[in-house]
């Protein structure tokens, strides 16, 4: 969808127009906000290359959209995006990430305490890994942004990963957490922890959240982990599974991803597990990508015409060309309510590069 001289804040820009309107809200603090995040990224021209090799997408894209709906149909956009500096190393990201808080957080009033707990462990003085800082802007029905900061555990080295972990969620209260993930979800040497998160809000239901990648998992696998938390119903995730990806016995190129997330007054059982699937590794293509998320909505009881809006706002592309638009599906279980999120490529870049 990009056109001659188009530069990458321009095409999301446009992008996240069209998804405000197929969710129903006012596009301007979106609009603002993906300008803020994207930073001196936004005004570089697409007919160039990216400007830092961003993990947020699998083009280096710094930014990726997704579609929550609730099983019943509401609908909620969000944004996960990386900020670039106008000098992007490891070291200069890191900085422009905290620049980025502390400027979001005097606009929007935000509290900042449980982030000052934990940003020394995640702030080195030479960041390792794939990022340091990541943001997701999370929007209500009326277009009012919810905030979250992903951090990277091994941003100081992937042999001090659990360490890191451990330790943040001592000190935000949350002493046993880290054995509930341990025994659940990081049992085989392939498993690795992949974010620790933070909501920057005020609400009793602001989460601590933690994903481990799970590298050769089977469906038993994820069952396990989706097991620590209590009230749910751990066989949703296996008809998740082989809906999406018929016949696969254990997925084995990009990992499935199980995250548990924590609330005010929990110590040691997390109050909701989700489970993130990489669509795109288990698809020939978009074409075929889109009728499993269609059936697996119709099942959900939310109508599938939703997924065929967040396509059109994004492209017009031939969906049977490759894989990659919509790149993983993820199920969110709790006692008291489910849901779906559809996570989109924007291909700024031109989308999969493998």
């Amino acid at each position: 969808m990009s056109t001659a001289g188009e530069t990458l804040g321009d095409l999301t820009k446009r992008q996240l127009e069209n998804l405000c309107g197929a969710v129903g809200i006012d596009p301007d603090d979106p609009s603002r906000l993906l300008g803020d995040v994207l930073g001196a990224a936004r005004d570089r021209p697409l007919a160039g290359p990216p400007a830092w090799p961003s993990d947020i997408a699998d083009d280096a894209t710094p930014v990726e959209f997704s579609v929550q709906v609730n099983d019943g149909g509401d609908r909620h956009l969000r944004i996960l995006a990386e900020t670039l500096p106008a000098d992007p190393s490891p070291t200069a990201n890191l900085r422009a990430a905290k620049d980025l808080v502390a400027a979001l957080a005097e606009r929007y009033d935000l509290p900042l305490d449980r982030l000052r707990a934990v940003e020394d462990l995640f702030s080195p003085d030479e960041p390792q890994g794939r990022f340091s800082w990541w943001f997701s802007f999370i929007f209500d029905a009326a277009g009012r942004p919810k905030f979250k900061v992903y951090f990277n555990p091994d941003v100081r080295g992937r042999d001090r990963a659990e360490e890191l972990v451990e330790e943040a969620f001592a000190r935000l209260g949350l002493d046993g957490a880290h054995l509930t993930v341990s025994d659940y979800a990081l049992r085989r040497p392939a498993d690795r922890l992949t974010f620790f998160a933070l909501d920057l809000d005020r609400s009793p239901q602001s989460r601590v959240k933690v994903y481990v990648s799970q590298h050769d998992a089977g469906v038993a696998e994820v069952q396990h982990a989706a097991s620590a938390a209590p009230g749910i119903d751990q066989g949703q995730v296996g008809d998740f599974c082989r809906l999406l990806a018929p016949g696969t016995e254990r997925f084995t190129g990009r990992p499935l991803v199980s995250s548990y997330s924590f609330v005010q007054g929990d110590r040691e059982k997390p109050s909701n597990y989700s489970l993130y699937l990489p669509l795109r590794d288990y698809v020939p293509d978009d074409s075929v990508a889109r009728e499993r998320v269609r059936r697996h909505l119709r099942e959900r009881r939310v109508d599938p015409a939703m997924l065929d809006e967040v396509i059109g706002a994004l492209t017009d592309r031939d969906l049977a060309s490759q894989a990659g638009l919509l790149a993983h599906v993820s199920l969110r279980l709790s006692p008291d309510q489910t849901g779906t999120t559809v996570y989109a490529s924007s291909e700024a870049y031109g989308g999969t590069k493998n």
